[in-house]
């Protein structure tokens, strides 16, 4: 970038006013799931025998009868066509973390030699993808194109501009998931099947359990022109050099803060069309660090809120740069300050209420909610460190641990009260089953209503913390597919129900009575999940010690924390609950180490072209610029006098002359790291080596970069800062 052009882009930046939104004349209930294929459309645009048979598969899970393929397609495209549809596309989630789609047109030959709208069943049900051109871990290979993609009817199909959107699964030839989607629909049955069997111990009228999500979406902001401006930010999503700016985060004033006019009406904008298409969109705030927002829906069953997440990750970039910005969702795209989450609140619900809610009416309502709690606690234990695994990633590792999430342990928050319950059920005290419900604290201020206190508090370093009727999984990352982290949880806790009806089954065939069966299985589990509860400061270093000593999974190392798919416990677990075998969690882990490695590749491809072609030129011009002004002043005045005058240059000229060495010495050093991790031939060991000598590269060169960023005359550096990168006007 030519002298001074940053100061100008930056200057441009700062005048962008706020584009306009169209709001609808509606009230959002009004226009709420416009653009989705909901079941008030279906009452219209269905005969009332396949409307019928549409909602048995929706609500009760249902085999879908392929006889009715036909008469659905036509009813969705003559609504899509009422709506100015011309092309239909299956939208699927591979394993590339985002989506994909390939769009149709509505249109056959008629035979006369004109064309016709057409739209048949097995085009709604079923298309074939190139499967080798998708991430498979060697399910496919490059020459065997083959893959399906088949519609998931429990999703509703929605409208994006002309094209008809079409929820589908995918998968190989040969039967195995290539998506999120599959093991997901998969584990979130095993859940259903398993918590229905133990509730029916204390209510047999229980017929089938929901798992519910609901996600909170955390972002950043910055101005298209100083996006642009940034190549790191461009290719790799986060700023791989950048000087803390002097006000960051520190004031605690962004938080809840007054959202600037520009981001308001980006807002407005992502959540009327989130509406339409039948996302539930209800909370938007500003977050603790500069330019990081938020966005949380209402819960939703698990697999639609899935869905209903990746779509709005897709609104959110698509309508970012209408309004002059882009939309980051990397977890850590500026260093110095908080990164991004992506909070999955996670809960249990029957057809007669939530499981995880405290205090019931009766005596067995309170041990029903102590066994799925010390249930789940006992599934995040077991496997703690796949739970780790399945939110882990190249971009998450920046930010767990950091002081502004959750660390890289998976512990989970009780809070006193339902620890205390923990420890009388325990200990067979004659309340054990008594628990405090809210209690109310009165100011000294009459005009104050009367608040009520929760018996739960938060805490905000848990990564998995109970949080009243659910508990949040704190540690998945703001641009990770929720499916991962749901599919394992999920997959976890029917587990742990299964065994648990089992024990319970086998003890009541032994005589004991159900409540004392119940009791003294429960009892067992509460002394064994003792090494999960956690209730204190996470970011301390004594926790860390004390983690180890109590047997969690403390690796950091996320090549390292994927291992833990393929433990005999986790495949056993998979496999055991029909969720994934052993071939596809191989696969799985082959292409998470290769994205791992493609993405310090990326990062360390880009870092040596800024250092060299961007960095360097101008740092040496700078230095240049210093060592003639030494001269002149040599020439100029007196010998003595000269060398008081220019000392302080001539310090700044030897400090720029550290900085470069080791900055072009390093860099060869990465590379030479990089070209030795390529020719490594598996996957693991590459990754591994990526993370522990390319990596660590990438950090102390940075050092240096950062340095000289305050030493250079700010007109002459190349890049924004993060001071106008920060900050929206």
């Amino acid at each position: 970038m030519a002298e001074k052009l940053r100061l100008k882009v930056v200057d441009e930046a700062f005048k962008r006013q706020p584009v306009e939104v169209t709001v609808p004349k509606e009230r959002p209930s009004e226009y709420f799931g416009k653009y989705v294929f909901n079941k008030q459309k279906m009452y219209k645009y269905l005969s009332a025998d396949v409307y019928k048979k549409m909602c048995d598969v929706i609500d009760n899970g249902a085999p879908f009868d392929r006889a009715i393929a036909d008469a659905v397609a036509e009813g969705i495209k003559q609504w899509a066509i009422d709506n100015g549809v011309t092309h239909y596309t299956h939208w699927f989630q591979p394993l590339t973390e985002g989506t994909a789609e390939k769009h149709d047109g509505f249109v056959e030959h008629d035979q006369k030699g004109g064309m016709v709208e057409q739209f048949e069943g097995k085009l709604l049900v079923q298309q074939e993808p190139d499967a080798s051109s998708f991430p498979s871990g060697g399910i496919r290979s490059t020459f065997e194109a083959r893959g399906y993609s088949a519609w998931d009817p429990t999703s509703p199909v929605f409208i994006i501009g002309d094209t008809l959107m079409i929820p589908t699964i995918f998968i190989s030839f040969t039967g195995e998931a290539l998506d999120y989607k599959v093991p997901l629909k998969k584990a979130l049955y095993a859940v259903d099947k398993a918590a229905t069997a133990v509730c029916q111990l204390f209510n047999p009228e229980v017929k089938k359990v929901q798992c519910n999500l609901g996600w909170e979406q955390e972002y950043f902001l910055v101005d298209e022109a100083l996006y642009a401006a940034r190549p790191d930010l461009v290719m790799t999503g986060r700023t791989l050099m950048g000087h803390d700016s002097a006000k960051n985060q520190q004031m605690d004033d962004h938080y809840f803060g007054s959202i600037p006019a520009r981001v308001e009406n980006f807002m407005r904008d992502i959540e009327i069309q989130a509406l339409e298409l039948g996302i539930p969109v209800k909370t938007r705030h500003n977050e603790v660090a500069p330019n990081q927002f938020e966005l949380a829906p209402i819960f939703e069953e698990t697999n639609l809120a899935v869905d209903h997440n990746m779509l709005m990750m897709s609104i959110m970039k698509r309508v970012a740069r209408k309004h002059g910005f882009r939309c980051l969702l990397h977890e850590k795209p500026f260093k110095g300050i908080n990164g991004s989450g992506k909070h999955n609140n996670w809960s249990l619900s029957t057809d007669t209420g939530i499981l995880l809610h405290a205090p019931g009416k009766t005596l067995l309502d309170n041990l029903r909610f102590v066994t799925f709690t010390v249930e789940t606690l006992k599934a995040v234990l077991d496997h703690n460190g796949l739970l780790k695994a399945s939110i882990m990633s190249a971009s998450n590792a920046h930010r767990l641990g950091a002081n502004e999430a959750p660390p890289a342990i998976i512990s989970s928050f009780l809070g006193k009260t339902v620890s205390d319950l923990l420890d009388h059920v325990e200990q067979a005290d004659e309340n054990a089953f008594s628990m405090a419900s809210k209690t109310a604290f009165k100011l000294d201020i009459p005009a104050i209503p009367e608040l009520l206190i929760d018996n739960t508090d938060r805490n905000r370093t848990s990564p998995f913390a109970f949080t009243g009727n659910r508990f949040e999984f704190r540690a998945v990352g703001s641009e990770a597919n929720c499916a991962s982290a749901m599919l394992t949880l999920n997959t976890a806790v029917a587990e742990a129900l299964t065994l648990f009806k089992s024990r319970v089954d086998a003890l009541m065939a032994a005589g004991e009575p159900k409540e004392a069966a119940i009791l003294k299985v429960v009892r067992e589990d509460i002394k064994y999940v003792r090494p999960i509860i956690f209730n204190g400061n996470g970011y301390g270093e004594a926790w860390k010690q004390e983690a180890a000593r109590r047997g969690l999974d403390c690796e950091t190392s996320a090549p390292l924390i994927f291992d833990r798919y393929l433990d005999e416990a986790s495949i056993r677990m998979f496999e055991s609950q029909n969720v994934m075998t052993r071939l596809e969690l191989e696969a799985r882990n082959e292409i998470k180490w290769e994205t791992y490695t493609k993405k310090i590749q990326i990062e360390s491809r880009i870092f040596g072209d800024l250092c060299l072609n961007h960095i360097i030129p101008v740092v040496t011009q700078y230095q240049s610029v210093l060592i003639d002004n030494v001269h002149k002043v040599m020439e100029i005045f007196p010998a003595e006098q000269a060398q008081k005058i220019s000392r302080e240059n001539l310090v700044i000229i030897e400090r720029i002359s550290e900085h470069e060495s080791f900055i072009i010495e390093n860099v060869e050093r990465m590379i030479e790291a990089r070209k030795a991790a390529n020719r490594i031939e598996s996957e693991r060991e590459k990754a591994i080596a990526y993370h522990d000598t390319v990596a660590p590269l990438l950090e102390s060169i940075r050092y240096h970069v950062d340095k000289l960023e305050t030493i250079v005359d700010d007109e002459a550096w190349p890049l924004p800062k993060y001071r106008e990168l920060l900050f929206i006007r």
